[in-house]
């Protein structure tokens, strides 16, 4: 198992030497040509009309299509992140772009996308963590509760933080980690990756009496990996499930915001540099 994209060995290099050009830019993702266009081989007039939008997002992405059980899981996955209200940085920021650019919302939903990173918007850490904890148990043929307690010793011991456990603003449970894992456990799709990072999450509170929550970043994790994607394309999924969000938050800023958004003191701004001083009348 491993959640990372194959690295491609193609060289540019290669291409100059042997000066054949011939299929420098080539894709197995989609064919057209007049009155014709193919996603990954099939028509698109068969996916308008026979797949649904979670459906054409796997195959897209993936290269075929999708049980109905991986389907309907990765479309709640896709609703879990719709918006989050100003609790995540991605539609402050948006807006703040878009108070400044009213004649277009695209600088705003540029801005709201690019605040996807490690702290938000990302289930790439914990992806990694499952795929190494997998890989260990494999390795070693210890048990998931064995696997789990190395696993947790080694982060509770170097004072790491567990990747997909906890939130700031829910502090009990997460209400679309646990929709979208409801979803999966009905889907049969809850598998033994899903288990096994539950099994972290158990030990982790035993070992330390902090009854964090398993996250929507760690529950995402658990379901695209036993849908078969890498971690790169788990970022991608994540930030296709946020645009609705995003776009509903730059179109209000632009027809009911503040043109030109500000940070006044009272909003938190305080300067923490020198205090007044001033320039030398001689100096070196």
């Amino acid at each position: 198992m491993t959640n990372e994209p194959t690295i491609p060995t193609r060289r540019l290099g290669d291409y100059y030497r042997s000066g054949d050009w011939s299929d420098y830019w080539r894709t197995s993702v989609s064919e057209t040509y007049q009155g014709v266009l193919r996603i990954r081989g099939y028509p698109i007039q068969e996916i308008v009309t026979q797949l649904s939008y979670a459906e054409a997002v796997y195959l897209t992405v993936k290269g075929d299509l999708p049980t109905k059980a991986q389907a309907r899981v990765l479309d709640a996955a896709l609703m879990s992140l719709l918006d989050h209200q100003f609790v995540s940085s991605h539609a402050p920021a948006a807006r703040f772009v878009a108070s400044a650019h009213s004649e277009s919302p695209v600088p705003g939903i540029a801005a709201g996308i690019l605040c996807a990173g490690m702290h938000t918007i990302s289930p790439t850490e914990a992806a990694n963590l499952i795929a190494d904890s997998w890989a260990l148990m494999q390795a070693e043929k210890l048990t998931m509760q064995q696997t789990a307690e190395r696993v947790v010793t080694e982060y509770v011991d170097s004072k790491r933080y567990i990747p997909g456990f906890g939130h700031p603003t829910h502090k009990e449970f997460d209400p679309r980690g646990e929709a979208v894992t409801q979803v999966a456990r009905e889907q049969g799709i809850w598998g033994d990756y899903c288990r096994l990072y539950e099994t972290i999450h158990a030990e982790f509170v035993k070992r330390t009496g902090r009854q964090l929550p398993i996250n929507i970043d760690g529950v995402l994790a658990c379901v695209f990996t036993e849908l078969g994607f890498n971690s790169q394309q788990m970022v991608g999924l994540a930030i296709t499930a946020i645009l609705p969000g995003i776009i509903a938050h730059v179109m209000e800023e632009i027809t009911e915001g503040v043109p030109l958004r500000i940070v006044p003191d009272e909003l938190g701004s305080v300067y923490t540099g020198h205090p007044e001083r001033h320039v030398p009348s001689e100096r070196a």
